[in-house]
This record gives C-alpha cells, structure tokens and sequence, in this order.
C-alpha cells in the first residue's frame, strides 16, 4: 500500500535523499526543512509516518520539541527521528517521548526502509486491533449458498476492484456493513482504515464533528475527522438518509473535490478516501418529498447493491444458524448444539422481520436457555418458551380453532397450513417442497389447487 510519510530535514539534499528512497519504494512523501513547516503540514493532513532529524537550524525549536508537540496533538502517529549527532540519551529521549525508533547519520537506505515498514506495520495492526473490538467474524463472511447471495458475491467481486461510491440499500439487520467491509476488503484499499458510522446514531449537531474533526484558532488539531482518519482507505456512512442537510452539501463538496475543512479551520484538507453509503429507506423518495438532496443522491448512488432479506434466502438459514452456533461457542464458551430438522424447519419457516440479526440473537438465546445434554440435539418440543419465534404463531387460540373444526376441514386446514410453511421454507420451489414432503411434483400441484392455493402456495385469487 501506498502511504503519507513526512520527511522534516533542514538540510535539503539529505531531505530528498531519503524522499526518493521512500518513494521508490511506493509511497508518497512531503516535505518539511523546518519545524513550522512540519507542524503546518500535519495540521493540513496528518500523514501516516514522521522522518524527523533532532537538529533543525534556523528553526523556533528542534526536532525533540516538534515530537513534543506531535504525541500531544497526535499520540498514535508513528514517528522515526534521525540525528547525525548521535548519543545514548538524546535517543532515550526521543523514545521516551513516543518516537518508534531512533536512526544515527549516517545511514544505508535498508536500514530506513527496514524502520519504516516496521514502524508503518505496527501503525496499521494497532489500527486493525481497534477495528477489531466489538467485531465478530461474520463482519467479513457471506454466509449462504441460495441464488440470491450468489448474485450478490458476483457483484461485490465486480465493484470492489474500483473506486466508485456504492450505495447499499435493505432493511436493518440484513447485513448492509458486511457487504462495506466486503467491498473494502477486497478492494486496493484493503490495507488502508476501514471507518464505519452510523448518521442516525450521531446527536444532529456533532455530525460535522465527527466527519470533518475540529481545529483551534492556533491550527492545531483537537480532534481528527473520521474522513482525514480514513484517508487511504474507506468511509461507510450508514443510514445516510438521517444526515442533515446542511452536511450533505459539505459531503457533495468532499466527494467532488476529495477535500474539507474542520470546524474551525480555515484551510483545506486534501484526501484520498472511498465513500459507501447505506440506507434502509428509499432514498429516492426522499429527494422527491425535499428530505435529501438530490445531486449528493446521484453521486452516492453510483453503483446500487441491494442487501436481500432473510426471507429471500431461506435456505441460507441452516448454514447461518450452524455459522453462528459454531461462532458462539468459540467466543462465549456455550456448548456447540445440534437443531433437530424439525425445530430447523420452524427456523426456516418463520419470517425474521428482523432478518440476520435477529436469527443470531435468537441462535445465542437458543444455546444459553438449551435444556439437556449438549449430545442431544434440540428439537421443536425441547425449544424454551423464551425463543418463542421459532414455534407455531397460532398459540392455545390456534388449538381451540382446531378443536372446534370437523376432523375433515382441520385436516385440511392443517394441510394447507403445512404446505404454505414449507414453500415458504423452500422459497417458494415447488419441487423441492415436493421433494421433502414425499409427495410428486404433479400430486403436489394438484393438492395446492384443492386447497384453494397458488403455484406459489398463495391463496388463489381465483
């Protein structure tokens, strides 16, 4: 990956030395000979390493000062300081003060290029680590194998080779921030910063904050924006559609010019930073009731995605529900228990109007409250009452409705019940439907037309 490097050096020759050393190795450098310069330069953008020299002639303080300075205003910028005057407790110094690592003039350029990837390296697993807090491992697996999910992969494999916007729209709990990280993570910005907000979590009048960070009267940063922490790299806004307005015309500024300016600023940032956006509402009908602007709606919606539904992948649901069992045991202890097909058929059945987050939540409540020993599998009599969402909705109404019926018509309204439930599980596929059931694909069209249902398992209209 490429990355921002600071090079801050009185003398000029030494300077652009080690500049086109670093840059033959890909990256990309500024420069600084003195120590406002430096301190201006990372207040414009602040980059992804510091080259610092100790002695910095002609300047209002040296190069310990400006690494002072540096860790007050950015304590996780990784800096090297060099000094062709050497000694034991100037490097203490400097290392006590935060710097990554000391270098002694003169130097071969495999030692800088060693120390700087190091220092690069630790940089970006320390970023990776904060990343990872809160994360689970589906944050970056595609669990399923129906058509529907199949297509989705094909495009995320299409789309994230390139740098267009990308705006996924689905309801909430389908999995909007996974398809991101997927298209981060397999994008060239892979090793860049993925950062994720959510727009409807943000108090309105700190969304600026967040985004675009704050600067003091004196330039100094005192607090980084998520667009200038995700340079290089990838910003998600989810729900972008409860931004306010006045930020989304900041945001078309920034993705038509890749530039911003903090709160309080009163320059520029320039950046390099991918934007994919989520919604769960219907952005177009927003812009037509005057809810979002309709130039910042094209230029997000360049590549659409769309997440599906749980209940347009029902045959996803045992390898989720097996995913999630498996992910669940390694990070809570809880014994790994096998679903009995008949407590998996409910599964399947039911409509998880919360889609995939709501199937997790109640695979998790499944293991907790799971009687028994972990060797038996967990039937639909075995269930705890408290996972209520996996059993019949009809409840004691239901068995009284029944009882009050003729044996004939409650065979029938068993049948038709029946059927409906398992193309629904089946999504709507009559010959796997036919399949299970043990009945042909032509008896089994014949039983839906006498029980007044569809091809489909609908009630026909007919």
């Amino acid at each position: 990956m490429t990355y921002d490097i600071l090079i801050v050096e009185d003398e000029v020759d030494i300077r652009e030395m080690i500049a086109g050393i670093l840059e033959d190795e890909g990256h990309k450098t500024r420069q600084a000979g003195t120590s406002q310069a430096a301190l201006e330069a990372v207040r414009k953008r602040q980059p992804n390493l510091v080259v610092l020299d100790v002695w910095l002639k002609g300047s209002e303080m040296d190069g310990i000062e400006v690494l002072d300075a540096l860790k007050s205003y950015y304590p996780t910028l990784p800096v090297i300081v060099i000094s062709g005057h050497g000694t034991v407790e100037t490097a203490v110094s400097a290392i006590r003060k935060g710097a990554y690592d000391y270098i002694v003039k003169p130097f071969k350029s495999e030692k800088l290029i060693v120390t700087v990837s190091r220092a690069l390296e630790s940089a970006r697993l320390r970023q990776e680590n904060e990343e990872l807090k809160g994360r689970t491992q589906s944050d970056t697996t595609l669990i399923g194998t129906s058509g529907i999910i199949q297509q989705l992969r094909a495009k995320i494999d299409r789309i994230a080779g390139t740098n267009s916007r990308v705006l996924i729209t689905g309801p909430s709990g389908s999995g909007k921030e996974l398809i991101a990280r997927l298209l981060h993570a397999q994008s060239k910005r892979a090793s860049g910063p993925f950062k994720a907000v959510n727009a409807a979590s943000m108090v309105p009048e700190r969304v600026e904050e967040e985004l675009f960070g704050i600067e003091a009267e004196d330039g100094h940063v005192v607090k980084s924006g998520l667009l200038e922490t995700a340079h290089n790299g990838t910003l998600y806004l989810d729900e972008i559609s409860d931004m306010p307005a006045e930020t989304q015309g900041k945001l078309l500024r920034l993705l038509v010019e890749q530039r911003f300016r903090r709160l309080g600023g009163k320059a520029d940032v320039q950046v390099d930073v991918r934007v994919i956006t989520s919604s769960s509402h219907d952005l177009a009908q927003d812009v037509e009731k005057g809810r979002f602007r309709e130039d910042l709606f094209h230029r997000l919606n360049v590549m659409p995605l769309e997440a599906p539904t749980l209940g347009e992948r029902r045959e996803d649901i045992p390898l989720l529900v097996e995913h999630f069992i498996q992910q669940l045991a390694t990070s809570t202890g809880l014994p790994a228990r096998e679903i009995g097909p008949d407590a998996m058929a409910a599964l399947q059945a039911h409509d998880w109007p919360g889609n995939v987050r709501q199937l997790r939540n109640n695979v998790e409540r499944l293991l907790i409250l799971a009687t028994g020993e972990p060797s038996q599998p967990i039937t639909l009599e075995t269930l705890p009452p408290e996972v209520s969402v996996v059993r019949p909705s009809g409840g004691a109404s239901e068995s009284e409705r029944m009882i009050a019926m003729p044996l004939r018509d409650a065979r029938e309204h068993f049948e038709r019940e029946y059927l409906q439930a398992q193309i629904d599980r089946f999504d709507g596929n009559i010959s796997r439907t036919a399949s299970f059931v043990g009945m042909e694909r032509s008896a089994l069209h014949r039983k839906l037309k006498s029980l007044g249902l569809g091809a489909n398992g609908r009630e026909d209209a007919s």
